[in-house]
């Protein structure tokens, strides 16, 4: 990324970041336009950038009254989870001496905010939770419940998120919870499942919005496509749009990993 692409980049985050703070200016300057130079050395496209801010925000602001206007710093654990995160789905990983992509892999990772504690925004930390099928099934079912609420998906979802709720239910019978072969075909059905979920979310889109994802999985992928063989850069685009559709209609990733 050139020099100017870089000061582009931070002059954004400063602006989104003013927003999320109700139009108090916190300026990016110093360590912190050196922190979020590096996110754009990465290559951590901008829309993951503000969804890692966004993250933080939603659990700074569930601890209560804000206290203090948030400095881009306290964000950067998240910024770096959902940047991993997107990696992750798309197949493409950065390691120190350059960038490089890896073989496609569907992570199926959904982030657990953590718990509020202290005064200040920084001391909001990003808490590691170990991630229990049955918990993942819950927050897939809690989601898939939401969009349908808001209006995000009609009724021919309705099917899908009663089977969910089934195999919620079934992880739930056992307090120990499910284990070898059991275990094993209930993933495997939750990835049949959020297979279907996405065919039936891309049949929501009308051809100028699938048009308008591939764009921008296009730009989100361009500081890596050099170093990308053609069918590895064909499946992490696949895996970028599917991920903006998720994105656009506020749904889970069914799938367990």
């Amino acid at each position: 990324m050139s020099e100017g692409q870089s000061l582009e980049f931070c002059r954004e985050i400063e602006t989104y970041l003013c927003r999320k703070n109700d139009g108090h200016l916190i300026r990016v300057t110093g360590p912190s336009f050196d922190l979020v130079a590096a996110w754009a050395a990465q290559g951590v496209p901008l829309k993951v950038a503000f969804k890692g801010i966004d993250r933080y925000f939603e659990r700074y602001y569930a601890k209560g009254p804000r206290r203090r206007p948030v400095k881009i710093d306290f964000c950067e654990a998240d910024v770096l989870d959902v940047f991993d995160e997107w990696r992750r789905a798309t197949g493409v990983t950065a390691v120190r001496d350059g960038l490089k992509t890896v073989a496609y892999r569907s992570s199926g990772v959904d982030s657990v905010a953590g718990e509020s504690v202290g005064d200040g925004p920084q001391a909001v930390p990003v808490r590691a939770e170990k991630r229990s099928l049955r918990a993942h099934l819950e927050r897939v079912v809690m989601r898939l419940t939401s969009a349908r609420a808001s209006g995000a998906i009609g009724e021919a979802f309705d099917g899908l998120i009663d089977r969910v709720s089934r195999e919620l239910e079934m992880a739930r019978a056992d307090p120990r919870g499910l284990r070898g072969e059991a275990r094993r075909a209930v993933i495997d059905r939750l990835t049949a499942l959020d297979a279907e979920l996405l065919e039936q979310a891309r049949g929501m889109l009308d051809d100028a919005a699938r048009t308008a994802m591939v764009r921008e999985a296009d730009e989100e992928l361009s500081p890596f496509r050099a170093g990308m063989p053609p069918d590895a850069f064909t499946r992490a685009r696949h895996a970028a749009v599917d991920r903006l559709v998720r994105d656009r209609l506020g749904l889970p990733t069914i799938s367990f990993t």
